[in-house]
Parts: C-alpha cells; structure tokens; sequence
C-alpha cells in the first residue's frame, strides 16, 4: 500500500492558505476635524445646499481604482472606500464648503437665512500613488431666492507620495482646495451678484 506523501493535515491547511485573503484596509474622504480654536466667529449671512455629487462611471467602484500606465486602471480588492464614493464625495464637499464659508449644510431643513443650491458633478476623478491625485469639476450655484446664478470648472491636481493614504490624503486636499474655489463666490451669488469664476 502507498502511502501519500503529505499528511492530509497538512494538505488542509495548504488549501486554507490559498484561499486566504488579504486583509481589506478601508478609507474615507472626509478629512479629520481641526483641532484649532476658530478665532473669527462671524457666520455667513446665506446657507447652502449641496444636491448629490456626480461621479465618473468608471470611477464609481467600491475599491479604489489607479491609473497604471497611460490607458490602464486597476480596481485594487483590497483597497476600498469605507462609503459608496459618490456619498464620501458629497460629505467631503459639504464640511469642506461648510468650514470655507463659515455656514451650514442646510440639505432638507426648512426656512431660515438666503440658501444657495450648490451642484458639483466630477468629469474626472484620478488617482496616481506616488504622482498625483486629481478632480476635475463642473459647478454652479444658484440663489433659490431670486436670479443669481453661476456656472464654472475647475481642475485640481495635488501631488502625492507613495502609498495608498497617500493618496487618499491627496483627494482631500483636492476636494479642500475645489470647497475653497467655491466660496470665493458664493457670497456675490448670495448677494445676487454674478461674478467671474475662479481662476
């Protein structure tokens, strides 16, 4: 009689091993809340809302997708946003906006001060570990309480080191520097001014 070569023990544990995953890290794009006292108090005479973010069909996945070469993109498994991105998108944008204008989110809440109707749609939304992350944006605001409009586009491309956080780290300063293009204007609009956009 032959007797196999490996102890079926440890041809069990083999077959678990392949079929282990690697463990999935998380990441959200909503940056950590300042720690510094804000030393000017005064609030903006106007709130704002932000409709839903609109994202890039090719980038709306549950794991991060990289740009790798100059066609290619790779969905990373184990690498993946904590939220659907289109939700991390828009609560990034609106405590970003938030902080730049020094209001409120006023999304579903009735009454109150002159409200702006902020829409942000995202034509591009690119990451490249160790390059660069970037967005490039159409947005408008409109006062709802009278004519005042405005539309604009703004491309934003941060530098980033190597790694994942990185990266993620990037997209949030991104997302910051779009929120603060935003507020440049917001007050004119609210005022019922049309001024130019952002360069």
């Amino acid at each position: 009689m032959i007797r196999p070569r490996f102890p079926l023990a440890l041809v069990f544990a083999l077959a678990l091993a392949a079929c282990a995953s690697a463990p999935v890290h998380y990441y959200t794009l909503i940056a950590p809340a300042t720690t510094q006292a804000v030393t000017n108090t005064q609030t903006a005479p106007f709130q704002f809302e932000l409709l839903p973010v609109g994202i890039p069909a090719q980038a709306d996945q549950p794991q991060l997708v990289i740009r790798q070469g100059g066609q290619g993109v790779v969905p990373l498994d184990s690498e993946r946003w904590i939220a659907p991105l289109a939700q991390e998108l828009r609560g990034a944008l609106s405590a970003d906006l938030a902080q730049a204008m020094r209001t409120q989110d006023a999304t579903g809440l009735s009454g109150g001060k002159p409200r702006l109707r902020i829409k942000v749609d995202l034509r591009r939304f690119d990451s490249a570990p160790g390059d660069y992350a970037l967005i490039d944006a159409t947005w408008s605001l409109r006062l709802l309480q009278g004519d005042a409009s405005l539309a604009c586009t703004s491309q934003v491309r941060e530098p980033v080191g190597p790694g994942y956080d990185a990266l993620v780290e990037g997209h949030q300063r991104a997302l910051a520097r779009l929120a603060g293009e935003i507020a440049q204007v917001a007050g004119p609009v609210a005022a019922g001014r049309s001024p130019a956009c952002p360069r």
